[in-house]
């Protein structure tokens, strides 16, 4: 009589994986004494999110590879990164994110910056925006809570400062333009997209990556988080709005990690 054998949960499968020597090398060789705190953050992360158990371990294994090679926690508490489950042509799949804490982090590491910052403007306060050298004044008070607008502005140590500045208005035609949730919020009538929950985290997040890169210090550290991070360096930003609240929801939109012809990059191991 043959006896089914019990089927193993995704979360032993994923710790049968992370038990592996070799896979235990690449997070040393990334993290040196920090690796098995990082580990075990994974696991617990893997095993408190169902969607996440949802997807291939492996694929998870693969996508906090690049957060441990970049040393940022993927605890989304902490808001510098995440791993983030998507639904591509109904499977879902582990993508790693970078939050605007995260690229500040990177940026603050390359020993290049004096100043760096990225806040919201209220009503009541004024923004001038001089086009030809590019530099902002901002003066007054706010006279309430309500969001104008968004700025990030850094100063290196040999003087190059940058500032930029995007009205709310921009900044909401940039998230219907590149949110495929938002998009599909107002196609059903809901309210599930993090630029509808939560539009300034998610604004805060786009003027510092807008900043950063495209007149930041370019490290080989900062190169390699726009290179892994899903949003591009055209800004093609469709999975930039589950950073706020990651692993909350599923998005159904297909991430950026694929090959030539389109297809998504397996597992190297």
């Amino acid at each position: 009589m043959t006896q089914n054998l019990p089927t193993k949960s995704p979360v032993s499968i994923l710790k049968s994986i992370l038990s592996n020597e070799s896979i235990q090398s690449q997070f040393k060789n990334a993290l040196k004494d920090k690796a098995s705190l990082f580990i075990a953050s994974l696991t617990d992360l893997y095993a408190s999110n169902t969607y996440l158990q949802s997807c291939e371990p492996k694929a998870v294994i693969v996508e906090a590879l690049k957060a441990a090679t970049l040393n940022l926690p993927i605890n989304k508490n902490l808001g510098y990164s995440w791993i983030v489950p998507y639904k591509n042509k109904g499977k879902l799949e582990p993508d790693f994110q970078i939050g605007y804490k995260g690229y500040i982090q990177l940026a603050i590491r390359t020993g290049q910056y004096k100043y760096i910052n990225a806040d919201m403007v209220y009503e009541g306060e004024t923004i001038e925006v001089e086009k030809l050298s590019g530099k902002i004044k901002m003066s007054g008070d706010p006279s309430n809570q309500n969001v104008i607008g968004y700025f990030s502005y850094f100063e290196t140590i040999n003087g190059y400062q940058k500032a930029i500045y995007w009205t709310k208005e921009r900044m909401e035609l940039h998230g219907k333009t590149y949110s495929q949730s938002w998009k599909s919020d107002i196609k059903k009538g809901t309210k599930l997209s993090n630029w509808v929950k939560d539009f300034d985290k998610m604004g805060l997040k786009t003027i510092i990556k807008e900043i950063l890169s495209k007149w930041g210090i370019l490290s080989i550290e900062m190169s390699k988080a726009f290179e892994n991070d899903s949003d591009d360096m055209s800004f093609n930003h469709h999975e930039q709005e589950a950073a706020v609240e990651a692993n909350a929801e599923v998005i159904d939109t297909k991430p950026l990690n694929t090959n030539k012809k389109g297809e998504t990059r397996k597992p190297d191991f």
